[in-house]
């Protein structure tokens, strides 16, 4: 591995463990949606008219059992409604409540109040770069690891 692979793979490490600060102090300042399940309530939301388990697995790349206990806890939440789906009564319909959406929003409103300090030093420019890099990173990770079939395979 080349230098500048050597110090991305060690600004990554270092990245992973903000995140997981990040989403700690989340949890313990706003904990309406426990720790872990945001990501598939913001999976779920992103679907206008709502969304079944298998689709869900499927965007988040993430094992169908995984998903099931993700979203049975979010259901005894309050945060999501599972209902059976009116074309295939076999699957469950997801929906995000309004206790759900009230939760994100707050949810969405923490984390930009934290970015807002973080970058706070940062141009308008700087912050475009980043997150247009980060795109890319992650686009290209999924396409280097294309040989899983999901992200927990690729733990």
């Amino acid at each position: 591995m080349d230098p500048a692979t050597r110090e991305l793979g060690a600004r990554l490490q270092e990245l992973l463990t903000g995140v997981r600060l990040l989403k700690q102090r989340r949890a313990d300042d706003r904990p309406i949606v426990p720790p872990g399940l945001v990501g598939i309530l913001m999976h779920i939301d992103r679907c206008a008219t709502g969304c079944q388990a298998r689709e869900l697995a499927e965007r988040t790349r993430l094992d169908p059992s995984t998903v099931s206990r993700a979203v049975t806890a979010l259901v005894a939440h309050g945060l999501v409604d599972r209902a059976a789906d009116p074309s295939d009564r076999r699957a469950s319909h997801l929906t995000v409540t309004a206790a759900g959406r009230a939760a994100l929003t707050d949810t969405y409103a923490w984390y930009g109040r934290v970015l807002t300090r973080a970058l706070a030093d940062w141009t308008p420019g700087e912050v475009a770069a980043l997150s247009a890099a980060l795109g890319r990173l992650t686009r290209d990770i999924e396409v280097a690891l294309a040989h899983h079939d999901n992200l927990e395979d690729a733990r």
